[in-house]
């Protein structure tokens, strides 16, 4: 186990002697790369130098990210959240979510004279600009996504309505009937890798001259941190994804768990959500976190099985991550 990851656990965690003698065994398998993605630390670094250089309140229009420890650490720092610029007072500073906005929002914000930051995530502004240059070549668009997930509305609203028909999953791939042709389709970027492909082949079979990403434009934490519970999620008896229900990747990975062979696998918001009679009778727990989840949630769970199990603690890293987003203009 790396140091990095021992050094700041209690005893108890690391299966040193001061660690209760009747504790029962516990193998915890700790998934690599978990938690904040690039996107999501920009995002929340995006407020708080907003904070920092205009001093409170800031104003956030919807969740920064889907996570409720992260918004509430946020508003003890002066930021305001709020669903429509309509809540926000004139000469207001306002932040858009790392999800994306329509276009009509930064509109609405320029008509009102509101000064607002954009900390949309860079690998869903790349899809916007897709749509726009799919529009551009008179393409109709297929948006795989989910129904009323902020980026799918984001993504749509870059384009006038009709523009963009969505398809959830592979029985709306086989059965949807675009209004016009040529056709492309993109896609969110939070969702199962296995789904989407599944869903893209069946819109290439029915379309063999749709035009699309050379990959799917599921972004690359995404994409690593499925990867890392489907190699560990055989190997446990229970998988416990860290992640906020509104949180698009963390049920993802919660369905790649069970998918890869997980006997069960749950979705726990922090430490106070778990229910440890879950625990009965288990002997591998597997533990990730998903992009919009801090480190310190996954630290908060082990410091509690730490508590009433002996903890044997591996980690397995599919993949290092160094991708770093800069932040947007004026703050960079």
């Amino acid at each position: 186990m790396p140091d990095a990851l021992t050094d700041n656990l209690p005893n108890s965690l690391t299966g040193s002697p001061a660690a209760p003698q009747a504790a029962a065994s516990l193998r915890v398998i700790l998934a690599g790369p978990r938690g904040f993605c690039a996107g999501v630390d920009r995002a929340i670094r995006v407020v708080e130098e907003a904070l920092r250089r205009y001093g409170a309140p800031v104003y956030v229009r919807h969740e920064i990210v889907h996570n409720r420890t992260v918004v509430e650490d946020l508003e003890r720092q002066g930021a305001i959240f709020v669903e429509e610029l309509d809540e926000v007072p004139a000469n207001a500073h306002v932040v858009f979510s790392a999800h994306g906005v329509p276009k009509s929002v930064p509109a609405e914000a320029q008509r009102r004279q509101l000064d607002y930051l954009d900390a949309t995530c860079p690998l869903v502004s790349k899809v916007h600009r897709e749509a726009e240059r799919h529009f551009r070549e008179k393409r109709h668009i297929l948006m795989i996504g989910h129904c009323g997930h902020p980026e799918v509305v984001g993504t749509m609203g870059q384009l006038p309505p009709g523009a963009v028909t969505l398809v959830q999953n592979a029985e709306e791939a086989e059965q949807v009937k675009p209004v016009a042709e040529p056709l492309a389709f993109i896609t969110q970027t939070t969702l199962s890798v296995d789904d989407t492909a599944e869903i893209i082949d069946v819109l290439r079979r029915r379309f063999p001259h749709i035009d699309g990403p050379r990959r799917e434009d599921i972004c690359y934490a995404t994409t690593n941190r499925q990867a890392a519970v489907k190699t560990i999620a055989a190997s446990c008896d229970l998988m416990i994804v860290i992640g906020s229900p509104n949180s698009s990747n963390s049920q993802r990975l919660r369905e790649v768990a069970e998918r890869a062979g997980a006997r069960r696998a749950v979705l726990v918001p922090k430490v106070s959500d778990l229910d440890f009679s879950l625990l009965d009778g288990v002997g591998t727990v597997g533990l990730t976190a998903g992009a919009s989840a801090p480190e310190s949630l996954v630290q908060e769970v082990l410091a509690e099985l730490g508590k009433r199990f002996q903890l044997q603690i591996e980690e397995r890293q599919v993949t290092q991550e160094d991708v770093i987003f800069k932040l947007p203009y004026p703050l960079a």
